[in-house]
């Protein structure tokens, strides 16, 4: 798929992950549908870097754990969707609240599910389109601290990613990237994550630019679909 005058959806795009996915949307030449939550000014500030690339950008809001604000983001098509938004929520199985789970569910696994729903239906017959979702190489094994809700519905989003693929074909496209250690968590200490870089054969952190490459290579490459792309600097052989 050529991206040059695409017009593609990011959720979570005002900031980490979600933005540098979005600015090297904007730079390869799609145009915007930035999704934000409580971010606004990050929102904004991304939107003028997006239209400082020569990008188009709508601003839109919505709290996607909340089902009836999933559909307003798709009142009208687009040809790529990047799932991106997620919560990370402590939690484990023991204590874990109905209220928890709920939300963290409702934003890591419905949320993405219902929009590709969306995105699937909106896009004219005449037109291809690709969904990235955002997913954790930690699905295949589990982190060992309080992440509980948050792995299961990363690790439902790995199968979503290989049914929808499937489902969609051969018009739509869907992969995942599969993230290790490209940034700290929000509430991480300092050194954080420099310390479980360390323990990888890569030995380094990977960046936001790492996933927003990843993320371009899956929508322009159109015969690839159904493929989880570990990011992770080599975690997983350890």
């Amino acid at each position: 798929m050529d991206i040059s005058g695409r017009r593609a959806l990011v959720t979570g795009g005002a900031h980490r992950v979600g933005k540098g996915i979005a600015l090297a949307l904007a730079g390869a030449g799609a145009d915007l549908v930035l999704h934000y939550n409580r971010s606004a000014g990050p929102a904004e500030a991304t939107a003028d870097e997006a239209r400082a690339l020569g990008s188009t950008v709508e601003l839109r809001q919505a709290d996607l754990s909340d089902p009836d604000s999933i559909a307003a983001l798709l009142s009208d098509p687009v040809d790529i969707l990047v799932n991106s938004a997620a919560g990370f929520p402590s939690d484990h199985l023991l204590d874990v609240s109905l209220e928890q789970w709920e939300r963290t569910i409702g934003l890591n696994l419905t949320a993405p599910v219902f929009l590709t729903q969306a995105f699937a239906r909106s896009l004219p017959e005449d037109r291809t389109g690709a969904v990235v979702n955002v997913t954790d190489w930690k699905t295949e094994r589990p982190y060992l601290g309080p992440r509980f809700s948050y792995t299961i519905a990363k690790g439902a989003i790995d199968t979503f990613t290989r049914v929808a693929a499937s489902e969609l074909a051969p018009r739509i496209r869907v992969n995942a990237v599969a993230l290790g250690v490209v940034l700290p968590p929000a509430d991480a200490e300092e050194g954080y994550a420099e310390r479980l870089a360390s323990q990888t054969p890569l030995e380094k952190i990977g960046g936001v630019e790492t996933v927003a490459q990843a993320v371009l290579h899956f929508i322009r490459n159109d015969f690839i679909t159904g493929e989880i792309q570990r990011l992770d600097g080599g975690a997983h052989l350890r």
